[in-house]
């Protein structure tokens, strides 16, 4: 297959002046994120989505997208990292400062996926956008031979108009001619944040229904609701979704429940069909190109209770407890102290931030836990708010 020709416009580096007054966060393009080693060489965005993470790197107010570096010296970047693994660490493209279907920077990140596709890397890359996708941009998409390239479309129903300007039949659009158009990739509906009060009403759980048919797996997700968001809510006049603030996502458990409850009745009832719905984003994309789940998530049971049968038989196939010396061997070769454990759910590190969590996570394909931080029985990831403690076995 030929692949399509686009036409560029290169988007303007970022100024010495621009540069200084970046976070390092942002001024440094590779992130390690659980669903993978992530590069954004692209830094702002025109959306003013209220929630939005830029809100943690004091970036909002970059409207206007502007390069870092060039593309390919991005890539020699990502794969030189010393995390980096060929055809084995997942990859993020454009996930942290800006979206990556935008008209201005849909070039670059076109020209990424050629450069990791003509080096014939099969890892898999993970590409989330809320913007308009086109047959022509899935004609590219489709032309990228080597890598198993998943789109995630953002999609969340707010139609609040300052928490979530873009209208999102944008995101829906988008969505259906993805799918529509799909061969060489795979496309999730990725339906979040989910916000009690805001989106979780029956006509907002009908419009998922009828777009996870659209998708070759649904994820779903709450708020990521941090002092820096809540402050910008605060500021703006927006409704407070939550008195408090946490480090993780916040998805109380009633919202949970309903719905799951919604999901099972479409199920049972066969009227009403529902797309399949997974509650982590790796455990989606696994499902959505036939394979086990690459963050190793089957060690913590209770979240495959809404898992096909057959997706939880590959994820416990490939599941293997590691042998401790080998993952002592290798967490202490990225800084763990203390003990390292291994018990029937996760390896348990101590010194470790999540660059070399998510690293040993990936390695080894089984959950990697910072013991600081222990991940509560069925709030797996997610913060305590709106959850009551339950008896069940906690990591560590």
């Amino acid at each position: 297959m030929t692949a399509p020709v686009i036409p560029r416009r290169l988007l303007p580096l970022l100024s010495p002046e621009q540069r200084d007054g970046l976070k390092p966060e942002l001024a440094d393009p590779i992130e390690y994120r659980k669903s993978g080693l992530s590069l954004n060489h692209v830094v702002g965005c025109p959306l003013e989505c209220g929630y939005c993470v830029r809100h943690l790197f004091d970036n909002f107010e970059m409207k206007t997208p502007r390069r870092l570096m060039s593309d390919a010296a991005a890539v020699e970047l990502l794969v030189s990292h010393p995390f980096f693994r060929p055809h084995r660490t997942p990859l993020q493209l454009f996930n942290r400062a800006t979206d990556s279907m935008l008209p201005v920077v849909k070039p670059h990140l076109f020209a990424v996926l050629r450069d990791l596709d003509e080096r014939e890397l099969t890892n898999h890359v993970l590409v989330i956008t809320r913007w308009k996708v086109s047959a022509q941009d899935c004609a590219v998409l489709n032309s990228f031979r080597h890598l198993r390239l998943t789109i995630l479309v953002t999609h969340s129903g707010i139609d609040h108009p300052t928490i979530e300007p873009v209208n999102s039949t944008y995101a829906a659009d988008s969505l259906r001619t993805l799918y529509e158009h799909a061969e060489n990739y795979r496309t999730v509906h990725y339906w979040r944040p989910i916000v009690p009060g805001l989106n979780d009403s029956a006509e907002h759980i009908e419009q998922a229904r009828e777009l996870s048919l659209h998708a070759h797996a649904t994820v779903f997700t709450g708020l990521f609701f941090r002092d820096e968001i809540k402050t910008y809510f605060d500021s703006h006049g927006m409704p407070m979704p939550y008195e408090d603030t946490a480090r993780r996502k916040i998805m109380p458990e009633q919202t949970e429940q309903r719905l799951l409850d919604a999901f099972e009745a479409a199920k049972l009832s066969g009227a009403a069909p529902w797309g399949t719905v997974f509650r982590k984003t790796s455990c989606g994309v696994a499902y959505a190109w036939g394979e086990a789940d690459y963050n190793g998530h089957y060690g913590v049971r209770e979240l495959c209770d809404i898992c096909p049968a057959q997706q939880v038989a590959r994820c416990k196939k490939a599941w293997v407890r590691p042998a401790l010396d080998a993952v002592v061997h290798e967490a202490r070769a990225v800084g763990a102290v203390g003990d390292v454990e291994v018990n029937d759910r996760a390896i348990v590190v101590e010194g470790l931030d999540e660059p070399p969590r998510y690293f040993l996570q990936h390695g080894f394909g089984y959950q990697c836990h910072a013991r600081e931080h222990p991940h509560h029985y069925r709030q797996h990831g997610r913060a305590s708010i709106g959850w009551q403690a339950e008896d069940g076995p906690d990591t560590p």
